[in-house]
This record gives C-alpha cells, sequence and structure tokens, in this order.
C-alpha cells in the first residue's frame, strides 16, 4: 500500500513539475513584439511607444503630427496642444486640454473617446484623431504590433521629364507643374547638339511641333524646361569642364536656346562624375560650370534645375551645398540603387533625403522618381517620403511611362492640376 502511495506521489509531483515548466515556457511565447508606426509604408521613429487605454490605440501626437506636416504648439501653463494645417486650401486648427476628453475644432467642440494624457514625456491622443480631424487613413494590426497611417492627398509641386519616347502621354504635361524636355546632350565632343540617337530635337507631326508643345504648356501656366542632358561614358563631360572656350560656347547655345523658345528655365542633368579620379577638382570643375550658368541664366530671366546623382550612390562629383546656392532646384535621382529593376529601397531613398537635406534647403529639393524601377503599388511609399520632409516636390522619370494605372495612385496622394 505504502509503494503505491509513493508511487503516485512522485506521478504527482512530476505532473506538477512538468505542468510548471510549461507554464513557464508559455508564458514567455507571449512577449508581445515592440510597437512599429509605419507612415505610407515605412517606419516613422517616435520618442514613445504606443499602447492601448480602453480598447483605444493611444499614439505620441508630436511625432506623428510633424510628420503630417501639422504644426504642432505645446503651452505649459495650460497644458494643451494648439495643432493647425492647412490643407487645399482650408485651415484646420484643433486645441486640445491634457486629461480632458473636449476638444475645440476650428472653434467646435468635439469629444475623445479617451482624454490626451501625458506619458513617457510625450502627449498621447487616440490613432483615430488623426483620421477624424486631419484627413489621415489609419488603422491597427494586433497580430503584427503596428499603427498604419497613410497621409491624406495634398497639393504638392510635381515635375515631369519628357523624351523621345513621350509623345504617347504628352496629355499629361497639363497635370505637371512643371516638365522638363530632354531634346538636346553633350555629345562625345563635348559640344552641344541637338541631333542623335536618344535626347534630340524631334521633327513635327502634323501640327504638332515642339515649338507648339512648349508654348501650350507655357501657356497652361506650367513651367517647361529645356534639359542637357550628358553622361561621361566618353569623358564627353570631362571634355567640356575642361575647356573654358567649350563651356562658353554650350552655355551661350543653352540660354539662346532656351530664350528662343519659350522655355522658362534650363535643367542640367550632366550624369557620372566623380566615380573615380581626383573628387575634389571634379567638384570645383563642375560648380564652375554650373556658376557661369546661372550667370547667363538670370541675365535672361531662365530657372536653373540640377539633376543630381544621390549622396548615398557611387557618383561623388556633386556638392550639393555649394551646387545649390546656384541653382534654384535640385532634383534627387534617388534611384539606380536595384539593379534588377525592383522598387528602389526605401530605405536608400530615405537616407539620400536625409544626407541631401543637411546641405539643401528642403524648399529647393525634390524627390526624383524613376518609373523604370517603380510600379503603380511601390510609387506611393516615395511619395510619402517626400511628403513627410516637407521637401519642394516629386520628380517623375519620365512621361511615356507613367501609364493609367500609375497616375491614378499618384492622384491617391498627391492633388495634380
Amino acid at each position: 500500500m505504502l509503494t503505491k502511495i509513493r508511487s503516485s506521489l512522485l506521478v504527482a509531483s512530476s505532473a506538477l513539475l512538468l505542468f510548471s515548466g510549461l507554464s513557464t515556457v508559455s508564458a514567455a511565447s507571449v512577449v508581445r513584439k515592440p510597437i512599429s508606426i509605419m507612415l505610407d509604408g515605412f517606419p516613422l521613429p517616435f520618442p514613445a511607444a504606443p499602447f492601448a487605454m480602453q480598447g483605444t490605440t493611444m499614439v505620441p501626437f508630436r511625432a506623428i503630427a510633424e510628420a503630417l506636416n501639422i504644426q504642432v504648439m505645446w503651452s505649459e501653463k495650460s497644458q494643451t496642444v494648439l495643432a493647425t494645417k492647412s490643407r487645399n486650401g482650408k485651415l484646420t486648427q484643433v486645441v486640445l486640454h491634457k486629461n480632458d476628453k473636449k476638444a475645440l475644432v476650428n472653434g467646435q467642440q468635439k469629444l475623445l473617446t479617451v482624454p490626451p494624457l501625458a506619458k513617457d514625456g510625450s502627449i498621447f491622443v487616440p490613432l483615430s484623431f488623426f483620421s477624424s480631424q486631419f484627413g489621415a487613413a489609419v488603422s491597427w494590426n494586433g497580430a503584427s504590433q503596428t499603427v498604419s497611417i497613410t497621409s491624406p492627398v495634398e497639393k504638392l509641386y510635381t515635375e515631369a521629364f519628357y523624351a523621345i519616347s513621350s509623345f504617347k502621354e504628352l496629355s499629361y504635361v497639363k497635370k505637371f507643374n512643371s516638365v522638363s524636355f530632354g531634346w538636346t546632350r553633350i555629345d562625345q565632343t563635348g559640344n552641344l547638339t541637338l541631333t542623335g540617337k536618344d535626347f534630340y530635337w524631334p521633327e513635327a507631326a502634323g501640327n504638332i511641333t515642339p515649338e507648339s508643345i512648349i508654348l501650350d504648356s507655357a501657356n497652361a501656366g506650367g513651367k517647361p524646361n529645356l534639359m542637357a542632358v550628358a553622361t561621361d561614358g566618353s569623358g564627353e563631360l570631362t571634355k567640356l569642364l575642361q575647356d573654358k572656350n567649350l563651356q562658353t560656347t554650350v552655355i551661350e547655345q543653352l540660354v539662346t536656346l532656351a530664350s528662343e523658345n519659350n522655355f522658362s528655365g534650363i535643367t542640367l542633368d550632366f550624369e557620372g562624375l566623380g566615380l573615380t579620379g581626383d573628387i575634389a577638382a571634379v567638384q570645383q570643375s563642375y560648380n564652375e560650370f554650373v556658376r557661369l550658368l546661372d550667370q547667363s541664366a538670370q541675365a535672361s530671366n531662365l530657372k536653373l534645375t540640377l539633376a543630381l546623382h544621390p549622396l548615398n550612390g557611387s557618383y561623388r562629383g556633386y556638392d550639393y551645398k555649394k551646387l545649390a546656392s546656384y541653382a534654384d532646384e535640385i532634383i534627387i535621382m534617388a534611384y539606380d540603387y536595384a539593379y534588377d529593376k525592383a522598387p528602389e529601397p526605401l530605405t536608400h531613398v530615405n537616407q539620400a533625403i536625409l544626407l541631401a537635406m543637411k546641405e539643401v534647403p528642403k524648399s529647393k529639393l525634390v524627390l526624383g522618381i524613376s518609373m523604370g524601377s517603380e510600379t503603380a503599388q511601390s510609387i506611393s511609399g516615395k511619395i510619402g517620403l517626400a511628403k513627410r520632409y516637407s521637401l519642394k516636390g516629386v520628380a517623375f522619370w519620365r512621361l511615356g511611362l507613367l501609364g493609367a494605372n500609375t497616375l491614378s495612385e499618384i492622384q491617391k496622394s498627391i492633388e495634380l492640376e
């Protein structure tokens, strides 16, 4: 009998130990993932983690508001937040009181599900607040512990490139604030040319001529630019930048061509500088050419735009800070990171923007987006970064590659003309 009792106790003890062990493993396995906030498909840094309260997802207000270009002011004395945003000509002003469900929206009282509260040095508000008051689409995924926010459709400066193969999307020209027409290039001798196989002055098509396209764009309120394209594949840029007389000739030709054909400005797309060699010398030579061109362009009332390789790319021949002192606009060509034609990694594009912002006022920066690698599905993430950092706008390479589906997706983020 004693033997049976001892056996039963031993089995019970073993089962208790086993159950206790399983409980420990189970408890460890349900540790929640850290919460992340995604704005337009890319992570948004935040000072304090979101949390759930009374069935409501609470998020740090300032971090999200500023990324949505909402102006935020905190009054320590009155313990209130004043948030304002102008969107499509309409001003929204919100006053939030800490620990008070009552908010004022343009002077009208609104009730929040949970009052704003202070935690870990931040003011938290219900996630739905950004949807109801500022037009953002918001959602919470409990399984992945992810807050997802899509910024609202807003006006943003837009630019497009028009090349020889762009004619099929000629009707899109009027939708953009500016279009750069790539109808000239620097040839292998370092001279400006209007002929060739890829960038050349096109022939007329019936009543439609290059001149009529430019004039129509200008009359519609657009800003057509004459784009000069060059690469240094055969040393053509090096020839130009080392020859003062050649530079004088090319600059005079560019300015005259732009002035006589109703262009509003000139866009330089000089690529391939600074892969090897004396980087400082290359930068200096390009800086000097741009300085001289800017002088001549200003005298003819022409704006100057520079399309530049990104600072986290392979080409180091571009002194963003100095070039921006001459140019009216810098287009960051934040692409060609993915050579398999996949959408460009948002981490690389984000880094390119941050590096450029250290050198150039964001009011002069335009994010270049290449439809050679992007899709209708991926383009919103790039536009979202331009909106997040309040850049001047976005530029699309190129007409002829957009398509109706991509244009539709762009219009979900930007209010086009």
